[in-house]
C-alpha cells in the first residue's frame, strides 16, 4: 500500500470486526466521525488521537492544533493532551528542546494542558513523529457529528484551501518552487498561513454551534476538500453536489499546485471548517463568521444518496475526484 489514509472500504472492514460492550460508548471507531464519544454523567467526554507524520518543522505545535480541531468540529471543548514522541538517532537535545517549546506554547495558547505522553529515540526512524491523544469534553445537546447532513442542507466552507498544505509545501518544498520559478517572496508569505489565517477550527466551530442548528461538521485533513466532503457524505449515507466556482482556493495554493503538478482539491486541508446546515441557518452562520473575520462559503447542496458525490466544473457536471492518497504525500514520494 502507498502513505496515506487507508481506503474507507478497507477501513470500514476493519472495524467492523470491532465488537463495543461498553455501553458508556456512545460513538466508538466509524470512518469519517473525527473523535469518539464517552458518556462520563451530564457530559461527554470526546477524545481523539492524531499523528504529525507530513511535517518536520513546527510538528510539536501541529500535533496540537490537528487534534484540537477534531474535538472542536463535534461541538467539543478540547482540555487535555498527551504526546508521544518519536525521535531519529542523532537528534540533537536543542531539536528535542524545540519540540516541547512547540507544544507547551501551542497548549498554552488554546489553555489545553499536556498531561504526560511518551518520548524515545526510534531505531531506523528518518524524522521525528509525534503522536498527539486529546481529549475534552461537551455538553450532551451541543454535541455535532460528521453523519448528521440531510438531503437539502447546505454545505458551508471556511477560509478557503488548502492552507495546511500550502503552508507545508512552502516550509518543506521551498527549493523545488523556486525551480519552477515561484518567486521567494510568495514562498516566504506562504509559510505564515500556518498563523493567518491559520489551522485551528476552534473559534468558527465555536460560532457554529453558538449561533444557528448545525447539521454536521468536519475537518478535512489528508486526502483534501475533496475527502473531507466523501467522508461527511458517506457517514450521513447522502449525496452531494459542490460547485467548483464556489469553492475559495487560496492564491499561494494554486500557484503552488500549478507548478508542481499537484490538484488543490486533493491537498491537505486543515484550517478550514466544513459545516452543514439549512439554508436558513446557512446564511446566519456565514453572517456570524463574516462578524468574526472569518469568510464563509457556500458550496453546495447535500442530496439524496442516488444522486452521488458530484462537482459541477466548467465542464458540466462531473463525479467528485478521489484521491487514493493526499496530493502532498504523492509529491513527497515522487520527489
Amino acid at each position: 500500500m502507498k502513505a496515506g489514509k487507508l481506503s474507507l472500504e478497507f477501513l470500514e472492514e476493519l472495524l467492523n470486526g470491532i465488537n463495543v460492550k461498553d455501553p458508556r460508548v456512545i460513538l466508538g471507531a466509524k470512518p469519517g466521525e473525527d473523535a469518539a464519544l464517552i458518556d462520563f454523567d451530564n457530559k461527554y467526554l470526546v477524545t481523539k488521537t492524531d499523528p504529525i507524520t507530513f511535517a518536520t518543522d513546527l510538528i510539536g505545535w501541529y500535533v496540537v492544533q490537528v487534534n484540537a480541531n477534531d474535538l472542536a468540529v463535534m461541538g467539543a471543548t478540547p482540555k487535555w493532551i498527551m504526546v508521544t514522541l518519536l525521535l531519529p538517532e542523532g537528534i540533537s537535545e536543542n531539536r528535542v528542546e524545540e519540540i516541547f517549546h512547540q507544544l507547551i506554547e501551542a497548549c498554552e495558547k488554546l489553555n489545553i494542558t499536556l498531561i504526560g505522553g511518551h518520548t524515545e529515540i526510534t531505531y531506523q526512524l528518518p524524522r521525528p513523529i509525534a503522536i498527539g491523544s486529546m481529549i475534552g469534553e461537551v455538553t450532551k445537546e451541543r454535541v455535532v457529528y460528521t453523519s448528521g447532513a440531510s438531503p437539502g442542507d447546505s454545505i458551508l466552507l471556511t477560509k478557503g484551501i488548502a492552507i495546511e498544505g500550502t503552508a507545508i509545501l512552502a516550509r518543506e518544498a521551498g527549493l523545488d518552487l523556486c525551480k519552477t520559478g515561484v518567486p521567494i517572496e510568495i514562498i516566504e508569505r506562504a509559510k505564515s498561513l500556518l498563523f493567518k489565517p491559520g489551522i485551528s477550527v476552534l473559534q468558527e466551530a465555536a460560532i457554529a454551534c453558538d449561533t444557528a442548528s448545525v447539521s454536521a461538521m468536519h475537518d478535512p485533513t489528508e486526502g483534501g476538500l475533496a475527502t473531507g466532503l466523501m467522508e461527511l457524505a458517506k457517514g450521513a449515507k447522502v449525496g452531494l453536489r459542490v460547485e467548483a466556482s464556489k469553492i475559495p482556493v487560496l492564491p499561494e495554493c494554486s500557484l503552488f499546485c500549478s507548478a508542481l503538478g499537484l490538484d488543490p482539491m486533493g491537498l491537505i486541508a486543515s484550517g478550514s471548517l466544513l459545516a452543514t446546515a439549512s439554508p436558513t441557518n446557512a446564511q446566519k452562520l456565514i453572517n456570524a463568521w463574516e462578524q468574526a473575520g472569518i469568510k464563509g462559503y457556500e458550496i453546495g447542496k447535500i442530496t439524496e444518496p442516488s444522486k452521488g458525490l458530484k462537482i459541477t466544473t466548467d465542464r458540466g457536471s462531473e463525479n467528485l475526484p478521489l484521491f487514493e492518497r493526499d496530493e502532498l504525500a504523492r509529491f513527497l514520494a515522487e520527489d
